[in-house]
């Protein structure tokens, strides 16, 4: 049996990477894909997965529109990184437009979607958790009722991204984040800021993978470029935690989640989100003396098979 996905996402460069990644493989069915706010707007993370769907030939996929602001109805967003449209300011005339997505909110479908299919759904989510834990709140039994939960986000050593101690995904919305870790019940795996950064893999192979003489690589090369410049910049490199290099953050929870042969080392620990520092704000914290109310461990993904990671980026543009 196919594995059924439910995919979340503030779509910006590397969520495209990922949910073309997910399209390519053959034992994965995407049963929905839920959008919320993050790197971009909301209409753009909307407009952007319409637009990767249609690149892929897949726009049978149901796309649902959800929040547009965090649970304080604050806003951050990453357009220095992905570009102001969040796909590396590269437009498409012929994209198609909102009028595509479904009526169905995103938080609905994603509880209407886990009930019709109980104990059977993994839920990727790489945006803030804003849709996420929404649900989770309207719905007491959604939790319970998904077969595994993977997240991008958070840190492991209070690095930040986008503070001094906060992940962009956790800092953009910090009480989605620790509601949802106060109530998921499921196998819950995180791919962590840090993670990613030290299972970046060498540029050589990024120019590699956009070689590949297809319409998908000729897409993402495009879409890719501004994010790239950013990434291969001085200043850049000084915030990179370990070795610089090629860093798809979101790809690492998709592969974890099609293919859990691909984590090689990985530790679980209960955790929670830091609300009320004024410098800690949006920090995952690991609980590894059980102090905190939250019990329920979670797996850290710690360590990557960077031959298969590599296999499953190269198919995703073939």
């Amino acid at each position: 049996m196919k594995k059924k996905l439910l995919i979340d996402v503030d779509t910006g460069v590397d969520d495209a990477q990922a949910i073309m990644m997910a399209l390519a493989s053959p034992d994965v069915e995407i049963l929905g894909i839920t959008c919320t706010h993050g790197n971009t707007s909301l209409d753009n993370s909307c407009k952007n997965t319409l637009r990767v769907l249609d690149i892929c030939g897949r726009m049978d996929i149901p796309v649902f529109r959800g929040c547009e602001y965090s649970m304080l109805d604050e806003k951050r967003e990453a357009s220095d990184f992905h570009g102001k449209d969040g796909l590396g300011d590269s437009p498409d005339p012929n994209a198609p437009g909102l009028d595509k997505l479904q009526k169905r909110k995103a938080v609905q479908a994603m509880i209407k979607i886990v009930k019709e299919n109980p104990g059977e759904v993994t839920l990727v989510a790489t945006g803030p958790l804003t849709n996420v834990a929404t649900g989770m709140v309207l719905d007491p039994y959604f939790p319970k009722k998904l077969k595994e939960l993977y997240i991008m986000g958070g840190n492991t050593e209070s690095r930040g991204n986008t503070t001094s101690c906060g992940e962009f995904n956790f800092v953009a919305d910090p009480e989605a984040a620790y509601i949802v870790f106060k109530r998921v019940t499921c196998p819950t795996y995180i791919a962590t800021w840090e993670f990613s950064c030290r299972n970046s893999l060498p540029w050589s192979f990024c120019d590699k993978w956009l070689a590949q003489d297809t319409d998908k690589a000729r897409f993402m090369k495009k879409i890719y470029k501004h994010t790239q410049e950013v990434i291969q910049s001085a200043e850049y490199e000084k915030e990179t935690v370990g070795k610089p290099g090629f860093n798809t953050c979101d790809c690492y929870t998709m592969a974890a989640a099609i293919n859990p042969s691909v984590v090689k080392a990985s530790e679980e620990v209960p955790v929670s989100v830091e609300l009320n520092g004024k410098y800690t704000r949006g920090m995952m914290v690991l609980d590894y003396i059980g102090l905190l109310p939250n019990k329920h461990k979670v797996t850290i993904l710690k360590k990557f098979d960077l031959e298969i990671f590599k296999d499953m980026l190269m198919s995703a543009l073939k």
